[in-house]
């Protein structure tokens, strides 16, 4: 059965961000995930992973100025040094948790601007053979226009395209099943043409981003599909709770750790 990550930058926030690691383990996650851990020291997250027997599913390197509206940096043309220096952090924090996995966000940009797709594609090179180094792959992830405006990669023939002419070994693909249903669709035709170079999925309720329980989405077809295709990594719980985290955890009492 799909071993489900919670993801602690949107679940648990009824508790500060280093006692929810606690929290996801006593409701019977056996790994986490989280959109960035920079604010903690990564001995501290490496602790509390220990402790609570969790396993790091991933994380995304430094997006560049999140507060002031900056959603990574890899496609803007004149931030390559930063981006060489926010590798190098983002290892600091992979090397304390054990995550095997690193998100590179691509940040707003046009996707037809030629500057920007050069840029793209020369920090993700960096990107990944240096995460290469320390046996770590680099994840790339379409994300839909209408949750964020503007993302340079929107599309998920872009990412396959991409990944195919790059053929670096450790570049995946980050298959978020909301953001796949509301670009795309054809969700589980796209899961089987595109295992083999998926690095990671991720759900979450459509339209609304809830629990993986109700609205468009069989969840539980997904699921079985999921198994059924052999995938063994983890899938993140990329979802907002629509109350209190573990009043809508039903959905997820028959994969809990006993």
């Amino acid at each position: 059965m799909p071993v489900f990550a919670a993801n602690l930058t949107m679940m648990f926030t009824e508790w500060a961000f280093l006692d929810r690691f606690e929290a996801a383990a006593a409701a019977g996650f056996t790994a986490v995930e989280y959109l960035f851990p920079y604010e903690a020291p990564p001995e501290a997250i490496g602790e509390r992973l220990a402790r609570n027997r969790l396993e790091q599913a991933l994380f995304n390197l430094p997006p560049g100025d999140w507060a002031a509206g900056e959603r990574g940096t890899a496609a803007l043309p004149g931030r390559f040094d930063a981006l060489k220096s926010d590798v190098e952090r983002a290892l600091d924090y992979a090397a304390a948790t054990g995550a095997k996995r690193l998100h590179l966000m691509a940040g707003l940009a046009d996707p037809s601007d030629p500057e920007a797709a050069s840029s793209y594609r020369r920090s993700i090179v960096y990107a990944a053979e240096r995460l290469a180094e320390s046996g770590i792959d680099l994840l790339i992830e379409p994300i839909n226009g209408r949750n964020m405006p503007g993302y340079f990669l929107n599309d998920f023939g872009a990412a396959e395209r991409l990944i195919a002419e790059l053929g670096l070994t450790n570049l995946k693909l980050q298959f978020d099943i909301y953001h796949r249903q509301i670009l795309h669709g054809d969700i589980v035709m796209a899961l089987r043409r595109l295992l083999p170079m998926i690095g990671h999925i991720q759900i979450a309720s459509v339209p609304s981003r809830h629990e993986p329980d109700n609205e468009e989405l069989n969840y539980p077809y997904l699921f079985e599909e999921i198994d059924r295709l052999g995938y063994d990594g983890l899938v993140g719980c990329e979802y907002i709770p629509r109350g209190r985290t573990l009043d809508g955890l039903d959905w997820f009492k028959p994969f809990a750790r006993s």
